[in-house]
């Protein structure tokens, strides 16, 4: 298998992921008696504690002989490099695990502000619909991959879809606030597809995910001690957690710093766009929700964006 192909299967695994966090958590909220920002400790903390579970018998895999490796996240795993005495590399990895932790810190925390301040909906599409806006800026500009006219189309198809998905427009007290937030929120999640990017192919994503998720998992934790951290639905709200940090986190996090070793980081960002789409799938399948003509078109709009760059010259 080519590893253009590849990567598009890693990222899209990873989108349909990530679709299910949404509708977990919303269970979470409603019946665990948790807040958005415990509900983010959590899904730092348990899909850190998976990984590095996970993380040993992984890498002794990937060392049999024939087995294929894998690469890519910010950087080689700090112990790999310890052991191999290169301080100047443990410190770069270092570094990059600690900008990683604060940018999905970041992300999570002022999203979940955004929703507070301008609704779900408006909050969700700003997000979603900057951060590959800010991608293809930073990649072009840092990572010199270049932005031609049909990553213009599909950016802008994109934003389009996301519109549509939404539905609606800010309904919150403060949509002034909820826009400079969800634009943080972008910008923060951007900038941790771009460091993971910026690696290439001979990183570790596992180890780049643990250490990024336990980095932003400290960085939410005081929110979320003051928000009230425990879940009072008893042993159902914790399958819910482990199911949160086991799938649209440890599971759909390795796949995309796996996937953008091997695609452009402008087209990840985009195919990452099905997330919204895999959410309202579920939510009308399991949650009760209405399949209206808006998630209908919306979700065929995102996917000629995702058509226009998957097939774009790499």
């Amino acid at each position: 298998m080519k590893a253009h192909t590849s990567g598009l299967i890693h990222v899209t695994v990873a989108a349909i992921a990530w679709g299910t966090g949404g509708p977990v958590a919303a269970v979470l909220y409603r019946d665990g008696g948790l807040g958005p920002l415990a509900v983010s400790f959590w899904r730092f903390a348990l899909g850190a504690l998976l990984l590095a579970a996970l993380h040993p018998l992984l890498r002794r895999a990937a060392h049999r002989p024939g087995a294929a490796p894998y690469g890519g996240g910010v950087a080689a795993a700090p112990g790999n490099l310890r052991a191999a005495g290169a301080r100047p590399r443990l410190r770069r990895a270092a570094l990059g695990v600690l900008a990683m932790g604060a940018g999905l810190g970041v992300s999570q925390a002022a999203y979940f502000a955004a929703v507070e301040a301008a609704g779900v909906a408006f909050a969700t599409v700003v997000t979603l619909g900057v951060s590959p806006v800010a991608v293809a800026l930073g990649a072009a500009g840092w990572l010199g991959e270049g932005l031609g006219r049909r990553d213009v189309i599909a950016l802008a198809l994109a934003g389009a879809g996301l519109l549509l998905l939404s539905g609606e427009a800010a309904g919150g007290p403060d949509p002034a606030a909820g826009v400079l937030l969800a634009l943080v929120s972008g910008v923060a999640y951007a900038g941790v597809t771009l460091l993971s990017r910026a690696a290439g192919p001979g990183g570790d994503p596992l180890g780049s995910a643990m250490y990024g998720f336990a980095a932003a998992g400290a960085f939410v934790l005081p929110a979320a001690l003051a928000e009230g951290a425990l879940p009072l639905g008893g042993a159902g709200a914790w399958a819910w957690l482990l199911f949160l940090g086991a799938v649209p986190t440890a599971l759909a996090y390795t796949l995309y710093f796996t996937g953008l070793t091997r695609v452009r980081a402008a087209t990840a960002a985009v195919v990452a766009l099905g997330e919204p789409v895999v959410a309202a799938l579920i939510a009308v399948a399991a949650l009760g929700e209405r399949l209206t003509l808006a998630l209908i078109a919306g979700s065929a709009v995102l996917g000629c964006a995702v058509l226009i760059l998957t097939g774009a010259r790499r």
